[in-house]
């Protein structure tokens, strides 16, 4: 999640909220690709998850990454919960889920050498201290209780709100990981045409990526759990939002959403406020309960957009959540799907054309059947094998238009980065479908075996 937005000055104005995300507006040769994946660390010889202290654990991590690659620690209250190096960061989950926030970078080539490259660096810590790193879209086994909390005052304010709205907030905060991929947009007509084909696509990606068919050490019944958990954690900041597909959406009309959200925080002065459930409104018009008096500034806005958690989002940029942790291909895979159908207009126009039909119904259930049965879904008549071939043609015609190359121009365009899809969608199989053949199969039930066989 997000590290404490800073650099706002005072709100005088409504107007302010909606010309903050119209601020993000950059030309095309400015567009910027930042990938953010999480991934679960546990202790090798036991398989439980790491703490935060302790000769194996998150603590000795994120030092171990300081002093031996070049990070700058960020600390809170005097634990260091994050590190900052260039553009990129490496944050903590709740539960200790260690998430790389990457430097906006022009390709997929450099994005998939920095995800190699944090890799790598992580391996090299883990190994020394008996720690290993697994992408998974669920913990396959953790109970909540086993669960460590990360030292930091957001975490706390949202786990106690979180049975309030929902049955499902903490098994997100603690033992779910995901990647996505944050794009840039060029004007509001330009963000609203990729927010829509974001917002109606997310389920091809959901069932492309989905890789959490075990939940507390059992077959779930679902191929995406994750996906399954987003569904039942806070209504008034989850979903598909039909709103986004009616006539005059734009800015404006995010800033309104947003208002309405009920707030988690205020952050001041390195403190976590309370909150919870109070109204954004409210601070405008200076009566926020936990703050009488003051009103915000455009760090607290910025800091509230942080707590939306639709499928897709705008902040100052676009960012696609709808996918599943997984191993390191498909980390570089989940970038190059969403780079080649947004960043090429002429893909842009077709996936639109793919989707501009469907009403909130058909998203809505393309959703919640591609969490349950992955490329095997069907909804409303849209089958999802059938349609993730048909996104995959458009996104790697994208990506050939873009002509961006690498090794030295040895590889003319990033297409090869889909192969990992065009492979699932040729075999009807997905990551899931691979766990549990393997469950059921040569692993006789055994999921601990995963750990030995899907870390990185």
């Amino acid at each position: 999640m997000s590290i404490p937005q800073s650099g706002g000055g005072p709100i005088e104005s409504r107007a302010q909220l909606a010309e903050y995300l119209e601020a993000g507006c950059k030309p095309r040769a400015d567009w910027r690709i930042g990938t953010e994946h999480e991934k679960f660390g546990y202790c090798r010889d036991t398989h439980k998850p790491l703490p935060y202290d302790g000769p194996r654990s998150i603590r000795a991590m994120l030092t171990g990454l300081a002093e031996r690659f070049d990070w700058t620690p960020v600390e809170e209250a005097g634990n260091i919960i994050g590190l900052v190096k260039g553009g990129a960061n490496v944050s903590l989950e709740p539960g200790g889920q260690l998430e790389l926030s990457g430097a906006p970078l022009e390709t997929i080539h450099e994005t998939c050498d920095e995800v190699n490259e944090h890799l790598r660096e992580v391996r090299s810590v883990a190994e020394d201290i008996g720690a290993g790193f697994i992408g998974l879209g669920a913990a396959p086994e953790w109970t909540h209780d086993e669960m460590p909390m990360m030292p930091k005052g957001r975490y706390r304010l949202m786990t106690d709100y979180m049975d309030r709205v929902g049955t499902h907030g903490k098994q997100m905060m603690y033992r779910t990981c995901t990647v996505q991929v944050n794009l840039d947009f060029g004007s509001e007509a330009d963000m609203v045409q990729k927010l829509r084909v974001a917002l109606a696509l997310q389920p091809v990606a959901t069932a492309l990526f989905a890789n959490s068919p075990f939940f507390e050490g059992r077959v779930n019944g679902y191929k995406s759990w994750r996906s399954r958990v987003w569904r039942d954690l806070d209504a008034d900041r989850t979903g598909m939002l039909p709103f986004v597909f009616e006539d005059g959406f734009g800015f404006e009309r995010w800033a309104e959403y947003a208002l309405d959200v009920p707030m988690y925080f205020v952050y001041r002065d390195g403190v976590y406020i309370d909150a919870l459930g109070q109204s954004f409104r409210d601070f405008l018009a200076g009566k926020l309960p936990a703050l009488p008096g003051e009103t915000p500034t455009l760090s607290d806005w910025a800091d509230h957009l942080t707590t939306i958690f639709p499928e897709a989002r705008i902040k100052k940029f676009l960012e696609m959540r709808g996918a599943d942790g997984g191993p390191w291909r498909r980390l570089c895979a989940l970038p190059a799907l969403w780079v080649g159908l947004l960043y090429d207009q002429g893909a842009l126009d077709a996936a639109w054309d793919l989707v501009k039909g469907w009403d909130a119904e058909t998203r809505e259930a393309l959703r919640v059947a591609a969490a349950v049965d992955g490329l095997q879904a069907e909804a409303n008549g849209v089958r999802m094998r059938d349609l993730a071939c048909r996104v995959l043609e458009i996104s790697e015609g994208g990506l050939r238009a873009r002509a961006r190359p690498g090794a030295g121009g040895m590889i003319p365009d990033e297409t090869h980065f889909l192969n990992a899809l065009k492979e699932s969608v040729d075999s009807g199989r997905v990551p899931a479908d691979e766990l549990l053949e393997h469950y059921h199969g040569d692993w006789d039930g055994d999921i601990g075996r995963i750990y030995n066989e899907y870390s990185y």
